[in-house]
């Protein structure tokens, strides 16, 4: 992200001797801390020593349909013991098997990094920021406004968007495609990197974790434990509200600490990338609007047209239920007059407008026709070469900013490979089957609440080494569904500690791709990130062992 005006907006005056300080007690820190794809290096070290301390097993799988979909799920009592395949020199080839393996994400980071790298080179994203900034500084007139903060007020409701995209579809991979608008938007507000994750990344997070109707976790675990989809839903209303209630107060609290004292960030010297994008200042915006903007309205608008015409009426799926609009017609008709409208100012709105409807068909097009990662990054990929078009920039300048764009972000493609490698070896090495094993064995002769508490426990940490919700339900919930029956335990209580083991610790997990690519993006050490969510997280876990009490205590609707 180039020219943007970070300096003026948060009045931070650096001077050289500041940074060359700054620059010493990060080289000293650094020392101490080492390097994060040191670190996860290191845990596929761990998980390879695990293969030759841990015995070997599997169990049985078969195929089940789930919600109208086939998934392999485990058969439960068929464990049985085989030699272990401890991991020798695969640790050097789990970078390899890691790419491979998140093919997906890397190549989705990859465009989105791209893509915004086209559109940054406008400084329509520069614009927005300073355009919304000045807007929200005229809301101050108003008393309650001012009272409660305007800025608290808008991180509150990006992270309310954000947790409500969590909790009802499953929002978790796009979350990445936001941080390279969100971050450099936090820093300007006077926050930091960490402030910008953790409205849209910790917020979905959040919504995941106190899933109402995301069909990919709590329709996946309801539908093999034999529940009607989407029961119980008002006591995870409830849960849901209270998971809100503390991670947004806990990034608040922390925002306005930064905000304060921008120099107490933990990540302070690292948002000096960010930073020093931040050195053209409003007044050298030059606003203007080519003819080839116009061009790139009319492929853009034909496109939708035909797509209008194809697809007349979308079915917006809200849980196990869904809502028929004719939705792509709506959004092209506004999308022209959005679109006029703005490039009678300039072609920077009409680029912010490109923007804003890229992210409202990324809704309609998971929500109404099941997209995932492939369609998403093509979204963004034809966004990125419309604003190239719009500004318009020669097809060899276009590719030239794309690689830029791509080189900027290599490394986080890197990590989430590395990390990739670790899932690769506690898979190559059959320690996972036996650790599930182990775990589900420490559930007998135990009372109600214990029971669920430690079935809450063992999804945490399995969680750790299967950060996927869907994947992690095809396989716990044979198991955990039909021994709750015996040891009197609700199977809806059953889902919900699945729920709150799978959610939370998704913010913290190195295995998780989408993790480790958004803290990649954002350029935070895994070690520093730890650090400062980790009490975060404890918290999260105890509220959630709280909100199961009632679940086996208490005659809940659903339970």
């Amino acid at each position: 992200m180039r020219g943007l005006f970070f300096y003026e907006l948060l009045n931070i005056n650096l001077s050289s001797r500041n940074i060359i300080l700054g620059g010493k007690n990060t080289s000293l820190m650094l020392k101490k801390v080492p390097n994060t794809f040191v670190i996860v290096f290191f845990i596929i070290v761990f998980s390879a020593i695990l293969t030759w301390i841990i015995p070997g097993g599997t169990f049985d799988r078969h195929s089940e349909v789930v919600n109208g979909i086939e998934r392999t799920v485990i058969t439960p009592n068929s464990f049985h013991s085989f030699e272990s395949q401890p991991q020798t020199w695969e640790v050097f080839s789990a970078l390899f098997a890691g790419f491979v393996d998140k093919a997906d994400i890397i190549v989705f980071i990859l465009l989105i990094g791209g893509a915004f790298w086209i559109m940054n080179q406008s400084q329509s994203i520069d614009v927005g920021i300073f355009t919304f900034l000045r807007f929200t500084s005229k809301l101050e007139r108003f008393e309650l406004i001012k009272t409660l903060g305007v800025n608290n007020i808008v991180l509150t409701l990006i992270m309310l968007m954000f947790s409500v995209f969590g909790a009802t579809f499953g929002m978790s991979e796009e979350t990445i495609a936001f941080i390279v608008v969100l971050v450099p938007l936090a820093i300007s507000m006077g926050y930091d990197s960490i402030t910008g994750v953790s409205i849209v990344f910790v917020a979905a997070g959040l919504g995941f974790a106190g899933a109402i109707l995301n069909p990919f976790t709590i329709g996946i675990a309801q539908g093999l434990s034999d529940l009607p989809l989407f029961s119980g839903i008002e006591f995870r209303l409830f849960s849901w509200f209270v998971i809100n209630l503390i991670g947004i107060t806990f990034v608040l609290r922390y925002a306005q600490k930064v905000k304060k004292t921008p120099e107490n960030s933990p990540v302070y010297v690292e948002d000096q990338y960010w930073r020093d994008k931040g050195k053209q200042s409003s007044d050298k915006f030059e606003f203007y609007t080519p003819i080839s903007a116009w061009v790139s309205f009319i492929l853009i608008f034909s496109v939708m047209l035909i797509f209008s015409i194809n697809y007349n009426s979308t079915t917006l799926k809200i849980g196990n239920s869904g809502i028929t609009w004719p939705i792509l017609p709506i959004l092209t008709g506004i999308f022209a007059i959005f679109s006029i409208i703005s490039l009678r100012k300039s072609v920077h709105f009409f680029i912010l407008n490109l923007l804003l409807f890229t992210i409202l068909l990324l809704i309609v097009g998971v929500m109404g026709y099941d997209w995932y990662i492939m369609e998403i990054a093509t979204l963004f990929f034809s966004m990125g070469i419309a604003s190239g078009i719009a500004m318009n920039y020669s097809a060899d300048k276009i590719v030239k900013f794309f690689l830029e764009g791509v080189s900027d972000i290599i490394s986080a493609a890197m990590i989430v490979g590395l990390a990739g490698g670790i899932i690769i070896i506690l898979q190559e090495g059959k320690v996972i089957d036996p650790i599930l094993n182990s775990l589900a064995s420490l559930m007998d002769n135990a009372g109600k609440v214990t029971s669920v508490g430690t079935m809450y426990l063992i999804q945490n940490f399995i969680n750790i080494i299967i950060p996927s919700g869907s994947a992690k339900a095809a396989l716990t919930m044979p198991i955990m569904a039909p021994f709750s029956d015996v040891i009197g335990v609700s199977r809806q209580a059953t889902v919900m500690a699945y729920q709150f083991g799978d959610g939370f610790t998704n913010l913290i997990t190195p295995t998780s791709g989408v993790l480790i690519a958004v803290l990649g993006i954002a350029r935070i050490p895994f070690e520093k990130w730890v650090k400062w969510i980790m009490p975060l997280i404890l918290t999260l876990i105890v509220i959630g062992f709280l909100l199961l009490i009632p679940t086996v205590t208490m005659d809940l609707n659903g339970f």
